[in-house]
């Protein structure tokens, strides 16, 4: 039998690019220096179950992304207005100041997809590790914005959650609208078609207005829609809990989360391997989940039609538009679409991701809440929830 291992941070090497390690005797996650991206999360192999990451790992070999160079880089990631971000992406990053497109003056300043967070190196600022919690902290500077953002990644002893915290400071003297969203994305072997089920408290939907890449849409551009049945674009609908269910094209969709509940979350579970990983959040700071799929339909680089990918992307914002494009449309099924920090503020927001095993019975999920130290996660076919300790909620729930 394995001794169970202590917590730890300790600096990394994944897939020959540098980051952090942090982890416990249930869990460990992998971060990034260059992009911030959470790469890995997956339960050590002394609990007895599935070694296996939900996060997303693209086909194509990454690299640090303030690495890239248009000129040296171009036909590996695509022009610098996406290949930037594209030549490091993984698993969940940070969309911050715009979700979406930067404007083609932006793009001659040397901006890309998704705002400078994820494509800028970050620095680690602190390390701390003691008999009941670890916790590392990471910092990056948003020059053009003129944002400090921060994040803490926090496990404890004995928990398969961890715990996020992040911070935007404005270091202006006037305040500042911006656009703040987690692009976690999802992938093989975990999100598989047949075996893998998506569910997030969702309400009224928008299809993305400008289809998809290449002609490639899935779905009807421009079109409401009541979560998960979403118009397909030759006619009739397809419920979007199910992914990867047409090779070949991919979709864009912004939902609306439930009013009526507090707490936000995204759920994902495979059946077949008893695994669920979700992220749970106050619906006041991030009310949208933006969902993005592709499915084996972009030819371009570095996608070259190979590429399964599901993004659950919860945030501020429902559609990664341009910046300009999402200022002028406004509310959105009357929910505001951006945020704001004030004059040399600062903002804050709590959320936590966890893995959970599932028992064979479980059904689908249903629902997902937190009371006092405990995550409950509902399932369709069974009476009694999974009761995860998670003795951090607090931060949440206040």
């Amino acid at each position: 039998m394995k001794p169970i291992k202590p917590l730890f941070c300790k600096k990394a090497d994944w897939h020959g690019r540098t980051g952090y390690l942090i982890g416990n005797q249930f869990i460990r996650l992998t971060v990034l220096t260059g992009g911030g991206h959470i790469a890995d999360l997956r339960f050590e192999d002394s609990v007895g179950t599935t070694g296996v990451s939900p996060l997303w790992i693209p086909p194509w070999r990454t690299i640090d992304p303030q690495c890239y160079r248009e000129k040296v880089h171009v036909r590996q990631y695509g022009t610098l207005a996406e290949g930037k971000l594209l030549s490091g992406i993984v698993g969940h990053s940070i969309c911050l100041d715009y979700f979406g497109s930067s404007s083609a003056e932006e793009v001659k300043q040397g901006l890309s997809l998704h705002g400078e967070a994820p494509s800028s190196r970050w620095q680690a600022n602190g390390i701390s590790v003691g008999p009941r919690r670890v916790a590392l902290t990471m910092s990056v500077r948003l020059s053009a914005a003129g944002l400090r953002f921060s994040r803490e990644i926090e496990l404890k002893k004995g928990e398969s959650v961890v715990y996020i915290q992040e911070v935007v400071c404005n270091e202006r003297s006037a305040d500042h609208f911006f656009h703040w969203t987690q692009h976690v994305t999802l992938g093989l072997p975990f999100l598989s078609s047949g075996e893998a089920v998506v569910t997030i408290p969702g309400t009224k939907g928008l299809t993305y207005p400008h289809g998809y890449d290449e002609g490639k849409a899935l779905l009807a551009s421009n079109r409401v829609f009541r979560w998960p049945m979403a118009p397909l674009a030759n006619g009739g609908t397809v419920d979007l809990r199910h992914p990867f269910s047409h090779k070949g094209l991919g979709f864009v969709v912004g939902i609306l989360l439930d009013r009526r509940k507090e707490i936000g979350f995204i759920a994902a579970m495979n059946r077949n391997l008893g695994l669920l990983i979700a992220y749970c959040f106050k619906r006041s700071d991030f009310p949208w989940v933006a969902i993005w799929e592709e499915n084996l339909a972009v030819a371009a680089p570095p996608w070259k039609l190979r590429t399964c990918a599901r993004g659950l992307e919860f945030g501020t914002t429902p559609l990664p538009v341009s910046r300009r494009e999402a200022f002028v449309s406004g509310r959105r099924f009357g929910e505001p679409t951006l945020t704001c920090v004030p004059a040399l503020g600062r903002k804050r927001v709590n959320y936590l991701a966890l893995l959970a095993r599932i028992p064979d019975g479980f059904g689908d999920v249903k629902d997902i809440d937190l009371v006092r130290d405990q995550v409950l996660i509902y399932g369709r076919a069974r009476k009694k929830p999974v009761v995860m300790r998670a003795v951090g909620v607090e931060k949440l729930l206040d």
